[in-house]
């Protein structure tokens, strides 16, 4: 049988629960599908999602390591962009550019410096 991918969902450092959900929830606009915790007062293992984008969001030592960066293709790039822009968030103002290569992207930074890369193709 042939290997069939049905979703990869990245898994990001967190050190601050109120940062992440000010960032991810807040800012971003993603919705918590769920959380887990082993006991009281343990790490937090969450996943979020916004328009098929899911990611995993831990704050788990072993999981992944903070200020990794993912490249997220999306139909919508400027319409993201104006949302963003348009929303109080003190630690990112994301722009647009234009690589090299061909495209847009805009890419932010959250609080544990993990990127997230959207990117549009040109038409």
């Amino acid at each position: 049988m042939p290997l069939t991918v049905l979703q990869t969902i990245p898994i990001l450092r967190s050190f601050d629960e109120a940062k992440a959900r000010a960032f991810y929830l807040d800012w971003l606009g993603f919705s918590v599908d769920f959380e887990h915790r082993f006991g009281p007062g343990m790490p937090l293992y969450m996943q979020v999602s916004r328009d098929g984008l899911v990611l995993h969001i831990s704050e788990h030592q072993g999981d992944t390591s903070p200020a990794v960066r993912i490249y997220v293709r999306i139909r919508g790039l400027r319409d993201l962009y104006e949302e963003l822009i348009g929303k109080p968030f003190k630690f990112d103002r994301p722009g647009l550019e234009r690589p090299d290569w061909g495209g847009t992207e805009m890419t932010v930074v959250d609080p544990f410096h993990n990127r997230i890369t959207f990117a549009e193709a040109d038409e």
